[in-house]
């Protein structure tokens, strides 16, 4: 019995020591609180995204400036004297044009006593100037007389030209001798001189103009300005545009 009384009383000792140890571990606390923990978060610098490192700047010496580019020199100014033009083929040809515009015309290679061309077309169709020039000779009164049959009437109204080729062109039976068309006027190859008929002695034949190409004379020279050389070859030239300039012999 007084064992277990013992034991019992050292229990309760025991017990009672250890109350009293913890009640002074809680009395040893400081009875001041600590303040509330601050979240440690990442600070604004170290949450801006890190900018990447510059390019390299080159050295001045690397960098072309406007005052160190390189400029062109100004070309020299040199005379620039105008050359005579130079005329293609073309050009050249088109210095001649065939003597008649005609709704139809026609004309044969040889003539009868002497060297020309009869050019058959309807009466009014346009003579003009075979190149350029200047008007030499103009008959514009017919006096052609049949009954007399003189050679130097017998072109009745006309038209003679020295062109620039230094070559005489002839066209008579005329009916009507262009306005202005006087002698020292100068023309140019296409211009009109007149209009086609049935003058002089082409009153007895078919309509035509009677062309002739001769060496420069007098305007009295009726011989040699009815024709001199046969126009048939530069015709057929004229005709297809090219470039054919009459050979006086």
């Amino acid at each position: 019995m007084s064992n277990r009384i013992t034991h019992r009383l050292y229990v309760l000792l025991c017990i009672g020591l250890l109350s009293a140890c913890g009640s002074v571990a809680i009395d040893a606390q400081p009875t001041t609180s600590l303040p509330p923990t601050t979240p440690i978060l990442p600070s604004a610098v170290s949450a801006a995204p890190t900018p990447l490192p510059a390019s390299p700047t080159p050295p001045p010496s690397a960098v072309p400036s406007a005052a160190s580019a390189p400029t062109s020199e100004p070309s020299p100014v040199l005379p620039n004297p105008s050359p005579a033009p130079v005329l293609d083929e073309a050009q050249l040809a088109a210095l001649y044009s065939f003597p008649v515009v005609a709704a139809r015309y026609s004309y044969g290679q040889y003539h009868h006593d002497y060297p020309a061309t009869d050019i058959f077309c309807p009466i009014g169709s346009l003579f003009v100037a075979p190149t350029s020039g200047i008007v030499d000779h103009v008959s514009r009164t017919d006096s052609w007389n049949p009954a007399v049959n003189d050679p130097a009437t017998r072109g009745g109204l006309s038209v003679a030209i020295i062109g620039d080729d230094g070559v005489r062109y002839y066209g008579s039976h005329l009916s009507t001798v262009e306005q202005g068309i006087e002698p020292g006027l100068r023309v140019l190859s296409g211009q009109i001189l007149g209009l086609t008929g049935k003058s002089g002695n082409a009153i007895t034949t078919e309509p035509h103009i009677h062309f002739g190409i001769s060496r420069p004379t007098t305007p009295d020279d009726w011989a040699v300005r009815r024709g001199e050389i046969s126009p048939y070859p530069y015709l057929q030239a004229w005709e297809r545009g090219e470039l054919a300039r009459p050979v006086l012999p």
